[in-house]
């Protein structure tokens, strides 16, 4: 079977399941907005099967985010507004129009020059869309610290940074310290989220100036965390005790002997 018949064959059968009078009840019912979450929750089924390497499950969670989009064409032809072809012919015109040192004679001298360019191909799209500010295009979906991280890509692109990386630093100390203030002056609890968002948001810029992704380094702290722990009830129960009836001060003599 080729891939166009393999293609096909997938929008043939979401046609099938949004039959008004053979489909499935469950697929018939559902939206853009209803459909939504389970596209966010495929994109990062995706992405936890290649941080564990688990590549021969790979293909299967693609196909399922692959699912997702097949979902909107459908929706979209039924409404008559565009259908997969429009979807396929829209990200092949984007990526030939961003790549004229692939598709065109353009030549970019460094990675630097091909990055500005990228950008510029972006905020000109953006400009034909009739969409106005540095930050008119970043979803407001995205999950909180990967917004922060563009955000602040988008700002930095616009001379808006730290020169050295200490100011960073620096900044985080400051933040904590308010943080700190507000907690032990038992502060509101609307002003101490104001100040942890700070702290956070701060712990973004550096994270971004060390070329870190800080949601694939929390989502490591997460792994480390939850291996630790059961690490540390397994040596409980291996000492014949119940960690159910564990203090905290055991729990702690044990965590620390799980490093």
């Amino acid at each position: 079977m080729s891939d166009a018949t393999g293609m096909q064959r997938l929008l043939d059968i979401m046609a099938q399941l949004r039959d008004p009078e053979n489909g499935c009840p469950w697929d018939l019912k559902q939206t853009y907005q209803s459909i939504a979450p389970h596209t966010i929750e495929e994109a990062y089924e995706v992405v936890d099967c290649i941080e564990r390497d688990d590549i021969d499950h790979l293909p299967g969670e693609i196909g399922d985010f692959l699912f997702q989009v097949v979902f909107y064409a459908q929706l979209g032809n039924e409404e008559g507004r565009f259908d997969f072809k429009d979807i396929v012919d829209a990200i092949c015109d984007k990526l030939v129009r961003r790549h004229p040192h692939v598709f065109a004679d353009k030549n970019f001298e460094s990675t630097e020059e091909l990055s500005k360019a990228w950008e510029g191909f972006k905020e000109q799209e953006r400009d034909e869309r009739a969409e106005t500010g540095v930050f008119s295009d970043i979803p407001n979906a995205l999950p909180a610290m990967t917004r922060s991280r563009k955000i602040q890509a988008r700002a930095v692109r616009q001379g808006f940074d730290w020169r050295e990386t200490s100011q960073a630093v620096a900044k985080i100390d400051e933040e904590f310290g308010e943080l700190k203030d507000e907690i032990e002056n038992d502060g509101e609890v609307e002003r101490i989220e104001h100040e942890l968002g700070d702290l956070l948001f701060t712990c973004v810029g550096l994270a971004r100036r060390l070329k870190i992704d800080p949601e694939q380094a929390l989502r490591k702290a997460n792994a480390r965390f939850m291996s630790r722990f059961q690490t540390m009830q397994q040596l409980v129960e291996n000492n014949g005790e119940s960690f159910k009836e564990c203090s905290l001060e055991t729990m702690l003599e044990y965590w620390n002997k799980t490093k």
